[in-house]
């Protein structure tokens, strides 16, 4: 398998602990470039872990990640890293920076100028769908639990990175706000045209946002769709998984 031609390729890669435990086995995966892929699975399924390798927060034990034709083990891990979006639950805002001061944080890192790291902020604040002039200024316990994703997820774009990586980014969010957060994030990814790779355990998410769809289990894929067949799927682990998601959802037997 060759990671030519893809924004990122796994390539045999596995994950064994010093104790012996196989996190991931034999993983071979392509994502093309301007897809969506969603990863999906139960917990302990080797999801995150498969993520953080893309931006080598995490190494395979064997076989190797491909970002960009290149090889994590031979990018510069600050340069990887920097080149990658990245959001999480948490958002991992900085307490003491205000919300445009968050948002421009990675463009000041990199010593570009102040008025460049004002102007990106100011134009990403209405992407998100916040107001510049009302939030600009706020800390982050100024904010809801969505406005702080948005801004997590504006600071990831501040860079403009052809790669996004998203790990349960709604997952702390109560079912109103993940949906407007789900219908911002669609709107904003065909506009945008960026590889995304989304971790989630959430089906209709994963559906309703990506191009394709990874189902882990046990550090294996198990499938490997088009986001359109997925629900139709004759894969075994495929009908399970939708099965267990839509149980609630099926009337009693009369």
């Amino acid at each position: 398998m060759n990671g030519q031609g893809s924004a990122i390729a796994f390539e045999q890669v596995g994950l064994t602990t010093p104790d012996g435990r196989v996190i991931l086995d034999h993983v071979d995966l392509k994502v093309s470039s301007g897809s969506t892929t969603a990863l999906l699975g139960r917990s302990g399924s080797g999801k995150t872990t498969l993520l953080r390798m893309v931006n080598r927060l995490i190494e395979p034990t064997t076989g190797r990640v491909m970002v960009a034709a290149k090889s994590t083990t031979d990018w510069d891990p600050i340069s990887l890293r920097r080149s990658i979006g990245y959001v999480i639950q948490e958002t991992g805002l900085f307490p003491h920076f205000d919300a445009a001061r968050n948002i421009g944080a990675v463009l000041e890192i990199e010593g570009r100028p102040k008025q460049e790291i004002a102007e990106r902020a100011r134009q990403l604040f209405p992407q998100v769908g916040l107001d510049y002039a009302t939030f600009a200024r706020r800390l982050p316990y100024q904010l809801s639990g969505g406005q702080r994703q948005r801004i997590g997820l504006a600071r990831a774009l501040a860079a403009e990175p052809k790669l996004l990586l998203m790990d349960e980014p709604f997952g702390a969010l109560d079912p109103l706000t993940r949906a407007e957060m789900q219908d911002m994030m669609r709107e904003l990814l065909g506009r945008l045209h960026m590889t995304v790779v989304l971790v989630t355990h959430d089906l209709n998410e994963a559906l309703y946002l990506a191009s394709h769809i990874v189902l882990l289990e046990g550090g294996k894929i198990v499938a490997h769709l088009p986001a359109k067949e997925f629900l139709g799927s004759q894969i075994p682990a495929v009908q399970n998984y939708v099965r267990a998601v839509h149980r609630g959802s099926e009337c009693p037997a009369s």
